[in-house]
């Protein structure tokens, strides 16, 4: 972020301008609550401190899309706490909800090439679960099952 005094008839004001924040890649674990993520959450940042942010399916514009009693469930929580970053969701993975295989890995990249580079030399072989593309909250974001049976999640946000 930048900060600048400007000074307009006399009175000083603070103009902030911000922009992309250059950001490091890292590996975030992603698991399935099964309906249960806004209380596993809650808890795990009982347990690690921190700050947790929820992201209901109602409050999506994939809302109107949303099975019958799913509203509150939430699509994507994040806890973070330090360095340390933890995510969750009740979103059921293609074949359904089975305990212990409820885990994906996330890749939270620096910069949209690597994203797609990432991408694309993941998806040999692979089943793409939700392809690469920009999502409505704004960010670069894609899924897929590789070859070996591992859900990898793939996220660029220019502005986190």
């Amino acid at each position: 972020m930048i900060h600048e005094m400007e000074i307009a008839n006399g009175a000083q004001t603070e103009v902030i301008a911000t922009e992309p924040v250059q950001q490091t890649s890292f590996l975030s674990p992603y698991i399935g609550f099964n309906g249960k993520c806004k209380e596993a959450m809650t808890f795990y940042q009982d347990c690690l401190g921190g700050e947790t942010t929820f992201l209901a399916w109602k409050d999506t514009p994939m809302a109107d899309s949303c099975p019958n009693g799913a509203e509150n469930m939430m699509m994507h929580a994040m806890l973070k706490s330090g360095n340390l970053v933890l995510m969750g969701s009740d979103m059921t993975p293609p074949g359904g909800h089975v305990q212990g295989n409820s885990m994906s890995v996330c890749v939270s990249c620096s910069s949209l090439e690597e994203i797609h580079n990432y991408f694309e030399k993941f998806s040999e072989g692979a089943t793409v679960l939700d392809p690469l593309g920009e999502k409505f909250w704004g960010g670069t974001f894609g899924v897929l099952m590789d070859k070996f049976g591992i859900v990898w999640m793939f996220e660029y946000s220019p502005l986190c």
